[in-house]
């Protein structure tokens, strides 16, 4: 119904099932009434006052708890949340779009307040549509909803600029003299990978150059990820000498492969450059060259626009990014 009016889940809700002390614009309001109109749509008044009946819970879906990436953003959440009263419920998918689907409708049968999506979205048609139906379900009923990343769903939506941050990286790399620069990249499903993906892509183009895909490993955004995809690029080519690696999981587990089964020195032999800027990428063995992701402001900005009820525009926010040189790059 939101996507044939064009409009917001929030937005089309509001109008549908109205809202003390909200409006919403006669344009708007007009081709919400043409779509329900059109979809011959008919509110359920005594299923809506139930629906609308909130606890004071927010639920937070990550990858995974155990990953860094997710526990900063997390921290941003849960102070905006505490701030305003509100208790945040963790839920890890392990990377299962299924898991994903599934702790929704849970959350839907516990009455949260709002749910946020902080996981990288999935890029399956059929799981976005489903997903896209729970969740207007989940606002048909009063819930809030944001999204950390693009998941393909109208939602409003906070994201760090994925793309420009992989051309950060390719271009600090260029600088330094590297032309024959290996990629780790992570699963393919994953919007945040070909999002990277097409930042490094972009920063090869305007040098005219262009990505082989025999300079490419993928792995599963882990250190052995990122170890096994360096023991399969250096095979493959054996002259590499700088990695890009799309998380700092991966760049770890290439620093380990490159120092203990390589034999290769960083950054004298192979520059090393990861992406995210999590906590430890300073602490590692060299200090590790990274783009760093302003995540714990991510979350806290996606926990904001969910307590901002404004009526309006679907919101989708970036936020900059910025490399961070450390002593794992050096000239070619």
């Amino acid at each position: 119904m939101a996507d044939h009016a064009g409009v917001s889940i929030a937005t089309a809700s509001r109008v549908l099932h109205g809202s003390a002390g909200r409006s919403v614009g006669p344009e708007l309001r007009r081709r919400v009434e043409e779509s329900a109109a059109a979809l011959s749509y008919v509110s359920n008044a005594p299923a809506q006052a139930l629906a609308r009946a909130r606890t004071s819970v927010v639920g937070l879906i990550v990858h995974d708890v155990a990953d860094p990436y997710f526990g900063a953003i997390a921290t941003g959440v849960m102070r905006a949340a505490r701030a305003h009263d509100l208790m945040v419920m963790v839920a890890a998918t392990f990377r299962s779009p299924r898991l994903e689907l599934e702790y929704l409708v849970r959350l839907r049968t516990q009455r949260a307040r709002a749910v946020l999506l902080a996981g990288s979205g999935f890029t399956d048609p059929a799981f976005v549509a489903e997903l896209g139906r729970q969740l207007a379900g989940f606002t048909a009923e009063g819930g809030r909803v944001a999204c950390v990343g693009d998941h393909g769903v109208a939602a409003d939506t906070v994201t760090p600029d994925n793309r420009a941050g992989a051309a950060l990286a390719l271009d600090h790399l260029w600088r330094l003299g590297h032309r024959r620069i290996g990629v780790l990249a992570g699963p393919g499903e994953l919007i945040s990978v070909r999002e990277r993906l097409a930042g490094v892509r972009d920063a090869l183009r305007v040098r005219g150059a262009g990505l082989d895909p025999a300079d490419l490993a993928a792995g599963d955004f882990s250190r052995e990820g990122g170890r096994a995809a360096t023991l399969e690029l250096f095979h493959r080519r054996p002259d590499l000498t700088a990695l890009l690696a799309l998380n700092d999981g991966m760049a770890a587990g290439a620093l380990a492969a490159l120092r203990s089964e390589l034999g290769r020195s960083v950054p004298g032999d192979v520059s090393v450059v990861g992406f995210d800027d999590l906590p430890y990428a300073q602490d590692l063995h060299p200090a590790l060259s990274t783009v760093r992701l302003p995540l714990e402001r991510t979350g806290e900005r996606a926990m904001e626009l969910i307590l901002d009820e404004a009526v309006g525009p679907l919101r989708t926010e970036s936020l900059p990014v910025e490399l961070v040189a450390r002593a794992s790059t050096g000239p070619a």
